[in-house]
């Protein structure tokens, strides 16, 4: 059984798709709609009066209603829809934890070398700003909530959506395609994408979705976009920061330079450079192949004798 096909262990009526998806991606429907309802000038003068909380707290605050949203979304799948964890995370027998590392340590070593190759290069727009105990602190709450955070992306828009869209339409690429774009929207409402312009942005954040959901669906697992999500999150929060993005914090750097992303430079070839070569790194490591089948091909319902639903 592939990894859209774990949905059919267990239960698949609607009204449990549509329950869940209303009491855990409240919070990004939420966001979308106070993008769309929201004067910008009101929404500056909200992020404005946010910097005056100190910066690890504003962190800390903003991600613990995560902890409790992946909370209730396990609780959702294992009690309403009567299936294992496991089957929502990987089509593996067991977590492969060492995909986890390998990702996670591939974007953190290309986020690190680009920055300070660019650093390098020219650091007249770079503060470097590090305190130590500030920078503990940051540390901490980053390693000990970030987990949740990306952990309710992943499980709700890779997870989740992926299996249940896919079983529901009987086919991979719209699931893909639906939850990257999903993805791009529930990030609407960060500041960065007023500052630095909404179909910019867009781009960037629905590609990364594409990235994160082909890695799922050639993988048949969440592993390696755990892994991917974690390192970069985790990254943004601690190398560097700047007063523009949704991440303001006690990083090791900050930028100073005016809210801009280059349409060409830190948007199309980070896309459709960068991300086609770090899928290629994968599919060679881990011996990805039949890339039509596992991203266009149909999703059927496998023989009863292979999948037991819980409880029955």
């Amino acid at each position: 059984m592939n990894y859209i096909q774990q949905a059919y262990k267990g239960q698949r009526h609607l009204w449990m798709f549509i329950l869940t998806t209303i009491l855990v991606a409240g919070i990004f429907l939420a966001n979308f709609v106070l993008y769309l309802i929201t004067d910008p000038s009101d929404m500056e003068a909200a992020y404005e009066m946010m910097k005056g909380i100190p910066s690890s707290l504003n962190l800390a605050i903003n991600l613990i209603p995560f902890a409790f949203l992946l909370g209730l979304l396990f609780v959702m799948v294992k009690f309403v829809h009567q299936r294992s964890l496991l089957s929502l995370t990987t089509a593996r027998q067991k977590i492969d934890y060492g995909r986890v590392f390998f990702s996670f340590m591939m974007i953190a070593i290309f986020t690190i070398g680009s920055f300070f190759i660019s650093y390098s290069i020219d650091s007249s727009e770079i503060i470097y700003q590090f305190n130590l105990k500030k920078f503990s602190i940051l540390f901490i709450v980053s390693i000990i909530l970030f987990p949740f955070q990306i952990g309710l992306e992943e499980f709700l828009f890779r997870g989740y959506f992926m299996q249940h869209i896919g079983v529901m339409v009987k086919n991979k690429w719209f699931p893909l395609i639906l939850t990257s774009v999903l993805f791009g929207i529930a990030h609407s409402a960060n500041p960065e994408v007023a500052n630095v312009g909404f179909w910019k942005m867009m781009i960037f954040y629905i590609g990364t979705g594409l990235l994160l959901g082909i890695m799922t669906l050639m993988d048949d697992g969440l592993e390696l976009a755990l892994g991917f999500h974690l390192g970069n999150n985790l990254l943004a929060s601690l190398l560097v920061t700047a007063d523009w993005t949704a991440l303001q914090t006690d990083a090791i750097f900050k930028s100073t330079a005016e809210p801009s992303m280059s349409i060409v430079g830190e948007i199309l070839i980070p896309v459709l450079v960068v991300y086609p070569i770090m899928l290629l790194i994968l599919s060679k490591r881990y011996g990805w192949k039949n890339w039509q089948e596992r991203l266009f091909g149909k999703v059927s319902e496998p023989p009863k004798e292979d999948y037991k639903i819980i409880g029955e």
